[in-house]
């Protein structure tokens, strides 16, 4: 097995953080394209098919926002298994993380399968919409392990140090997709017309991609699945550590849709020119956003590793390291967004009512990214510490304590600018949160000088 150990643990802490999130920008940007590109050649096919393949985000949603919350206890614990040295644990704790995981798609694929009209009732859709949905979701369905695995998978080769490999790998599928969704969907060449169906069929074969690319590295490259029955008592053992890890992680990923629908919600009360602006601000947040995903992402196996390593004192380093640099792409993005803005919102739309209302968003709320991106940071160095809890409630202050209560009181007080200012005050008053809790972090302080 080829652990980075070292690197993480004794290479300078700012280069080693570069050098860890650099690739996995490709990778985030490539998981964003998916969507993109599937609801790009489905909107060819017209609303019906369009209207459908939306009611099908929240139903993949949670299946993905799952599967990330368990790869960060995996990441989590295989980290620090990876700081101690002990290599033989790192393998038990992947393969019986894997056994895990595919009982967990089992569950899932089982309850999709058997509700699946009652479910999309449920969010609105009529007998015709469910029946194009049923075209996408039953591939989907059927094809999911070759996502979920691989994404699980990919979070224990993280945890050895390589941020690489789980990059290529998911640019490698993107990349797939984007070929395959045409000519599935319009039945190109030899090819046949499978639309909506043809979309999951393709999104299908790109997850098989990386279930092939993934195990081949875990299994050969590695070595970290063993191929012998673990006792039950050392399995449950093991599913414990990862749920606890893992299943705040999950909660805490579910709380971003909840307090998007609520914003919606506010400012469907402005018209439908406000919601087309709301969408189109947060796709350019996410996007922008994505350097400060990329280095919250490596901050779990970075500070696992040296947390297993006994060398909070780099963790420390990391976080301030990571203070300045949220800081300064914060300064750069807001700079580059506000003197762009009016070309920006052009891009997205010819409606001077929708503009009038991006243009302010990125002229003022980007300069508060700084503090969102540094609250990402410590949250991942705690649930790489293994402290889930303090990582949820950092995260779920940022939505509930700030912007979410703000924004009902400034859209009471000032309409849409209020809103505006009300996720400026989330982000800011997330980031000192994040600082003054960082401050006390490295393990919060050894658990209170307890060791």
């Amino acid at each position: 097995m080829r652990l980075n150990r070292t690197q993480v643990t004794e290479a300078p802490v700012g280069p080693t953080l570069m050098r860890l999130a650099l690739p996995m920008v490709g990778g985030i940007l490539t998981m964003m394209l998916f969507n993109a590109v599937d609801t790009f050649f489905i909107a060819q096919l017209g609303k019906e098919p369009l209207a459908a393949i939306g009611f099908t985000f929240p139903v993949i949603f949670i299946v993905t926002g799952t599967t990330m919350g368990m790869g960060i206890g995996m990441a989590s614990v295989v980290s620090r298994a990876v700081g101690e040295g002990d290599h033989q644990r790192v393998a038990e704790i992947t393969t019986r993380g894997l056994i895990l995981v595919v009982l967990v798609v089992i569950v899932f694929v089982a309850a999709g399968l058997a509700l699946h009209d009652r479910i999309f009732a449920l969010l609105g859709a009529d007998d015709a919409l469910i029946a194009l949905i049923w075209q996408y979701m039953l591939p989907w369905f059927l094809g999911v392990a070759f996502l979920v695995i691989p994404m699980i998978g990919n979070s224990a080769i993280r945890a050895t140090g390589d941020s690489f490999t789980p990059s290529l790998i998911m640019i490698i599928a993107g990349g797939v997709n984007v070929i395959l969704d045409p000519l599935l969907i319009f039945g190109l060449g030899p090819f046949p017309r499978l639309e909506l169906q043809g979309a999951a069929i393709a999104t299908v074969l790109s997850y098989m991609i990386t279930f092939v690319a993934a195990s081949w590295v875990l299994v050969r490259r590695e070595r970290m699945i063993l191929f012998e029955r673990p006792p039950l008592t050392a399995l449950l053992r093991t599913w414990g550590r990862l749920l606890y890890i893992g299943v705040p992680a999950v909660c805490t990923n579910m709380l971003v849709p909840l307090s998007m629908g609520i914003l919606t919600r506010i400012m469907a009360g402005y018209g439908p020119h406000a919601v087309a602006a709301f969408g189109v601000c947060a796709r350019i947040e996410s996007l922008v956003m994505v350097g400060a995903f990329a280095m919250s992402t490596v901050m779990v196996p970075f500070a696992g590793q040296n947390f297993g390593a006994d060398r909070a004192d780099r963790v420390r380093t990391a976080l301030q390291f990571g203070l300045r640099y949220c800081l300064a792409i914060s300064l750069v993005l807001w700079m580059a967004l506000a003197l762009g803005a009016r070309m920006i919102a052009g891009w997205f739309t010819d409606d001077p009512a929708i503009s009038a209302i991006i243009v302010p968003f990125l002229m003022f709320v980007p300069l508060s990214y700084g503090g969102f991106g540094y609250m990402l940071l410590v949250t991942s160095s705690f649930n790489g510490a293994g402290l889930p809890r303090h990582a949820m409630v950092l995260f779920g202050s940022r939505l509930f304590a700030f912007t979410v209560p703000l924004a009902l009181l400034g859209a009471y007080v000032a309409d849409i600018p209020g809103v505006f200012v009300a996720m400026f005050a989330g982000n800011v008053g997330s980031g000192l949160l994040a600082y003054g809790m960082g401050k006390r972090h490295p393990k919060i302080v050894a658990h209170e000088r307890g060791r």
